[in-house]
């Protein structure tokens, strides 16, 4: 036993011997490492939800619209939504389309009551939304888009029953266009929506102005889209007028405005305060 017991010690205090072990330790420790690593990889990971079907924006997500699969979790994002019930109830964002086969992302789902309408988050300081009424044919065959700049033309008679067109109010950027029931008409691919309205934002005076113009049915006041930097031809009798010209027609035949204005400004002083 003794001599056993010296063998052994001898064997450890060897430093070849001490060399070769330490190697071998630090084999197996890089060889385990490495196959955690590479299980950590490929091992599948379940209930990852992802689109049955293409699913359009601001659209409520229902639970037949979901289903779950193993995915590796080296192709999972910090974004990639890991839990069906994550997902189910709430709704695409807006401008989003979810592909059928898609993971769900965080930045593409939000609740009811995050879900904006694009056409208010875009409106800039200081306007007010305006919703001008358009058909198929006034917006070119639904050829105007959110973005895009158009100028708004005013056709009418005057107090002399001569016929006047002109450019009432230049270069206003589209924000949104809409149908007949709100929905956005360019936001889904799946669905032909017929344009019915144009939503904009103008400035006190200038929206106060078109309101009031759209209220004069008895000069039969038409006011229609064109596209900015597109010029109007005018019909037999027709006169062109300018701006100031149909400003100055609008103010002169219709009541003043004063006091809806000084609200408007002090309810936007109020909402920027």
């Amino acid at each position: 036993m003794n001599n056993f017991m010296i063998s052994i010690r001898r064997f450890f205090q060897n430093k070849n011997t001490v060399t070769i072990i330490g190697v071998l330790l630090i084999l197996v420790v890089l060889f385990l490492g490495y196959r955690y690593q590479i299980n950590s990889a490929v091992n599948p990971v379940s209930g990852i939800p992802v689109a049955t079907q293409t699913i359009q924006p601001r659209t409520l997500i229902e639970s037949d619209m979901v289903d779950t699969i193993q995915v590796a979790p080296i192709v999972l994002s910090e974004n990639v939504i890991r839990a069906k019930s994550a997902v189910v109830g709430k709704y695409t964002a807006v401008n989003t389309v979810v592909p059928e086969g898609s993971m769900f992302y965080k930045n593409t789902v939000v609740s009811k009551e995050e879900l904006p309408d694009a056409a208010f988050v875009d409106i800039e300081k200081g306007q007010i939304p305006y919703n001008f009424p358009v058909t198929m044919a006034s917006t070119y065959g639904s050829s105007i888009y959110p973005g895009n700049y158009i100028d708004i033309y005013m056709k009418s008679y005057n107090e002399s029953g001569e016929l006047m067109v002109g450019r009432l109010i230049e270069n206003v950027k589209v924000l949104a266009v809409k149908d007949s029931s709100g929905r956005n008409v360019f936001e889904n691919s799946d669905e032909s929506r017929v344009p019915a309205f144009i939503i904009f934002g103008l400035n006190y005076e200038l929206n106060i102005l078109l309101r009031k113009a759209s209220y004069m049915d008895a000069f039969s006041v038409d006011l229609f889209p064109v596209p900015h930097g597109t010029q109007v031809k005018t019909g037999e009798g027709e006169t062109v007028v300018s701006s100031q010209t149909l400003k100055d027609f609008i103010n002169a035949n219709t009541v003043p405005n004063d006091e809806i204005t000084a609200q408007q400004e002090a309810d936007a002083a109020k909402e920027s305060a």
